[in-house]
């Protein structure tokens, strides 16, 4: 038996980056659901001892790892990348890897199991997007981080385990994915012929023509993205640049908040409560601010049939848990009549 593979793998023909994760569940949404003590959800206020140490909570009351949480953000279950260790980043001819190193966090945005984001109250989708900003501002302090993306899944179709408790996850990445990097490049043409930045150039195409706007305030345009991926994705994106979303102030994740509850009710009502992913697209890590990057939050109803989950659309890296040394030996010893 093979040892447990567990790092990223850069695929030299498009450039882009697997995660191999071999010591994962094999059994279809087994680290998806969080079972606890009698059955419970572990999730749920009262089993905070059931789960890894708590990184990070907004609190009523109580102390650390006990009830009177708001929001609460631990270590992931089942981490796809871990925090021990060191990169050890290598070559094997025309093949690059790296050891499987990150972070992967779980941000559980209500202490109430069935209460989906829409229907929180306004100013807790504002703790949990204070939440996802203190641990965007934590993760960068890591060297070896390069990027960082959080996106919560609701719904089966959109890989969420059935009847899970409402949560987001946060991932830090020792790479930056292959579409951020695509997007920076780009803006940075856009900048280098303009002096502006294309999504500002968007918003106000966007705002003169008025046929994509779902919403807009003093703060934030909510759209439909002109090339849009998929039927009613939706960004809402911050009228002022700004590259990363941890540098946003306070009134501007307020209103960001707002906008998310908003649009989340309206996609409700109008699509019979669609399952979706939700993402926050942020600029890669780096000091200063890029004047050519422009951050937003993304969501994607997920009323099609069409691959992928939060995880691959928030960071680009597939998830594989088979190694394909593993998956060759497989094929070799199969049975053929």
């Amino acid at each position: 038996m093979e040892t447990a593979v567990r790092e990223l793998r850069r695929d030299p023909v498009t450039g882009g980056w697997v995660i191999i994760a071999s010591d994962l569940s094999r059994e279809p949404g087994e680290f998806l659901r969080h079972p606890g003590s009698n059955g419970k959800c572990r999730l749920c206020p009262g089993e905070e001892r059931s789960t890894p140490p708590e990184l990070l909570a907004f609190r009523d009351s109580g102390g650390p790892n006990e009830p009177g949480w708001r929001v609460r953000v631990i270590p992931n279950f089942s981490p796809v990348l871990r925090v021990e260790g060191t990169l050890d980043a290598a070559a094997e001819g025309p093949y690059d890897r790296m050891n499987g190193i990150g972070a992967h966090e779980i941000l559980v945005e209500s202490p109430v199991h069935d209460r989906g984001l829409a229907d929180l109250a306004p100013d807790r989708v504002t703790d949990v997007l204070f939440a996802l900003r203190e641990r965007f501002v934590d993760l960068r302090r890591d060297g070896r981080l390069r990027y960082i993306a959080a996106f919560k899944n609701q719904g089966e179709a959109a890989g969420a385990a059935p009847h899970g408790h409402g949560q987001w996850q946060i991932v830090g990445l020792p790479v930056v994915p292959k579409r951020v990097l695509a997007e920076a490049a780009n803006g940075l043409r856009h900048y280098a012929a303009h002096d502006r930045c294309v999504v500002c150039d968007l918003l106000q195409r966007e705002v003169a023509d008025a046929r994509r706007i779902i919403a807009a305030d003093n703060h934030f345009l909510v759209i439909a993205p002109y090339a849009s991926r998929v039927p009613f994705e939706t960004w809402i994106v911050p009228r002022a640049h700004g590259s990363h979303f941890e540098n946003a102030p306070q009134h501007v994740l307020e209103a960001a908040a707002g906008a998310v509850r908003a649009t989340l009710r309206r996609m409700n009502a109008a699509l019979e409560e669609p399952d979706y992913n939700i993402t926050v697209q942020s600029a890669p890590i780096q000091e200063g601010s890029l004047a050519h990057f422009h951050w937003r939050i993304e969501i994607v109803p997920r009323i099609t049939r069409d691959a992928g989950s939060g995880f691959e659309w928030g960071t680009d890296a597939r998830v594989n848990p088979t190694a394909p040394e593993e998956a060759a030996q497989f094929l070799r010893e199969a049975l053929v009549d």
